[in-house]
Order: C-alpha cells, then sequence, then structure tokens
C-alpha cells in the first residue's frame, strides 16, 4: 500500500467539478501499470488492465470531495460561496480555508491556492439553520477588485487541512469521502495484476459522485462490464452520537463492509465473503433498505443492467471539514479486491436463483 501516493490524492484538492488535478495525479501514478488509459469527456479516468480480456469488471471510486464554488465577491472583498455536495457550513466558520483559482492557458486548466478563513461571527455561532450563502470567506482583501485580482466566480473553495496520523494505526484528513476509495481501486488493480490476474480490470477514478452521479453513468455505459465494485465510504457507528441499530454495526478498524441491499448482487458478495473467510480478512455489514447513494446505484442502471458490489470503508465524522479512518481498513479492502479479480471469470453466475 502506497500512503505516500495515498498522501498526493488527499492534499491535492478535487472538488467536485474541478477534479483534473487529481486525476492528472491518477494518470501519472498508474502509467506503469496500466495498458490503456482513458479520459472521458466528464473528466473519469478509466486504467484499464488487459483491455483484450473477455471478461470485463469496472472498478469505481470516486475522486471528488465536498466543498463550495466562489458565486461573488462583496465590496468589502469577501468571498461568498454555493455548496457543491453535502457540506455542512457551520463546520467551518473559523477554519483556515482554501480557495483554488482556476487558470486556463495553453489547452491547460491549473489552480493557484489562495489562502483564507471561515469568517466568524457572533450571529452565525447562534444560527441553528445556517446556509451555505450565510458563509464568507476571508482572504484578507480590502476591496473587491483586490479579492477580483486572485479569486474569480467559479472558483473551487474547501477546508484547508492535511493527513494527521493518530492512535491505532487511524488517521485523518479531509475529504476521506471518498479519495480512500479511489486509492482503494487503484491500488488493488495494481495487486491483482502482480498476481497474475488475466481478466480485464476498468478502475475507474470517478468525476462528481458528490453532486450529480455524471461521472459513474459515463462509465458504466462506456466500458459495459460484466460486474462491478464500487469503493465508497460509510458511517462507522463506534463515535458518539451514533446508533448501530439505523443500519448495521460497523467499526473503525474492523474491516472492509459489505452492503445487504435488493441493489447488490448477492452472488459477488458471498464470493468476497468466501474470500475474506480464506485469507482471514474481517467483515462488516451494512444495511441499506433501498438505494446504497452511492456510484454502485447509477452503474447497476446502465446498459443492460450491470450487476455490483459495494465494499465500503468504516468512516467517523463523515461530510465534515475532518474525517477519520484506519489504515488496516484500506489494505484490507485492497487484498480482498485484489483476490477478487484473480478469482472472477466468465463461468461465474450472476444469477440468484437457477432456471
Amino acid at each position: 500500500m502506497n500512503k505516500e501516493f495515498l498522501y498526493t490524492l488527499l492534499d491535492t484538492v478535487s472538488v467536485s467539478g474541478c477534479e483534473e488535478p487529481n486525476q492528472r495525479n491518477v494518470l501519472e501514478y498508474m502509467k506503469d501499470i496500466a495498458d490503456e488509459q482513458i479520459v472521458d469527456p466528464v473528466g473519469n479516468v478509466i486504467n484499464v488492465i488487459h483491455p483484450e480480456a473477455e471478461m470485463k469488471v469496472l472498478l469505481g471510486g470516486h475522486i471528488d470531495e465536498i466543498g463550495f464554488r466562489v458565486t461573488y465577491i462583496d465590496d468589502r472583498g469577501m468571498i461568498h460561496v454555493q455548496k457543491a455536495g453535502g457540506v455542512r457550513p457551520v463546520l467551518y466558520l473559523g477554519a483556515p480555508m482554501q480557495i483554488m483559482h482556476e487558470v486556463y492557458a495553453d489547452g491547460v486548466t491549473s489552480y493557484r491556492k489562495i489562502e483564507g478563513v471561515g469568517v466568524v461571527t457572533s450571529d452565525l455561532t447562534k444560527k441553528g439553520d445556517m446556509k451555505d450563502s450565510d458563509l464568507l470567506i476571508d482572504i484578507g482583501a480590502s476591496s473587491r477588485e483586490e479579492a477580483a485580482a486572485c479569486v474569480s466566480v467559479g472558483d473551487p473553495v474547501c477546508a484547508d487541512t492535511t493527513v494527521h496520523d493518530l492512535l491505532n494505526n487511524r488517521f485523518s484528513c479531509r475529504a476521506l469521502d471518498d479519495k480512500t476509495g479511489a486509492f482503494v481501486i487503484l491500488e488493488a488493480a495494481r495487486r491483482a495484476k502482480e498476481k497474475g490476474c488475466r481478466n480485464g480490470i476498468y478502475a475507474n477514478t470517478t468525476v462528481g459522485e458528490e453532486t450529480t452521479g455524471r461521472g459513474a453513468y459515463f462509465a458504466g455505459a462506456r466500458v459495459q462490464p460484466d460486474c462491478a465494485i464500487i469503493v465508497d465510504v460509510t458511517w462507522a457507528n463506534d463515535c458518539p452520537g451514533t446508533d448501530p441499530a439505523d443500519t448495521g454495526d460497523v467499526k473503525v478498524g474492523g474491516g472492509p463492509v459489505l452492503c445487504q441491499s435488493g441493489m447488490v448482487n448477492k452472488k459477488m458478495n458471498r464470493l468476497l465473503e468466501e474470500i475474506a473467510a480464506e485469507k482471514n480478512i474481517p467483515v462488516q455489514y451494512e444495511v441499506a433498505g433501498g438505494r446504497t447513494a452511492t456510484d454502485g446505484d447509477t452503474v447497476l442502471q446502465t446498459g443492460n443492467g450491470v450487476p455490483i458490489a459495494l465494499v465500503s470503508v468504516p468512516l467517523r465524522y463523515m461530510h465534515s471539514s475532518v474525517e477519520l479512518a484506519s489504515y488496516q481498513d484500506l489494505e484490507n479492502c485492497i487484498e480482498l479486491i485484489s483476490e477478487f479479480l484473480v478469482r472472477i471469470n466468465t463461468s461465474f453466475t450472476f444469477l440468484p436463483i437457477s432456471v
């Protein structure tokens, strides 16, 4: 497991709709092992191993993160924003913030970091229903003109946080949802190839999951896989304010989480369970009574329909400015999925009942 690359993904801002810088990281990291690299019109990057193979498995982990987009600069030079994804604006009061100013030149989009802080007022700290339009970002400017010289409408904004190692092989950072999932699918693809996998692996670092689901649709429709494994995060309930009775007993450090849902293919889940038992990989379960609220819901409904499994990373404090996960859970997810890629074959039946 390449922690250095994980840190690169986490440190690189990729607010939903502005994923290009991180996708360049992915292209560079995978170029030594991918047989083909595809960039599609919505910004997905699909790293393909064995494109000639009859069996095609799509892996999906979304690389976009929650954040904001600049909507307006007022006369004081304060930056107004609109949310991109399921952010909770109150968590950004007084927080260090970063605006990535988009620069387009010679056909290439790049970003320049502008630092700021989420404005704090006594009224906002008491407001129970704070909206994204209530949040202001102070970059130190004294006027609209001064701010507009380095910030533009549409620029992405997010918390300015870095990775911190914690006790018990755990770590924290913003946007573990779902850069950890993107990391897992890439590492699983690499490991599966090293193990001699001959199936077609289509590892898609997906755009737009937090806002539109556009990336998952484009990838599923393009690849038309035999099946797909989606890797996302899920709520851990081993922290204050949570209840395992809601969706299942899930702990950080407790292993990959398999989803029990009508959206998930039972035969794929059983193969994952068999692999986990053989490899002594602990697994946990979550229950989704309907949709899974992941890219799997979209991929499943592309083409003639795609059987999916959902493997999730346990996460504390999801959709906050800082989240918490376990390195060991990432490693176990990588090993579980890499073995699945090696073992699945064209004789595998996805049918839940026999004809």
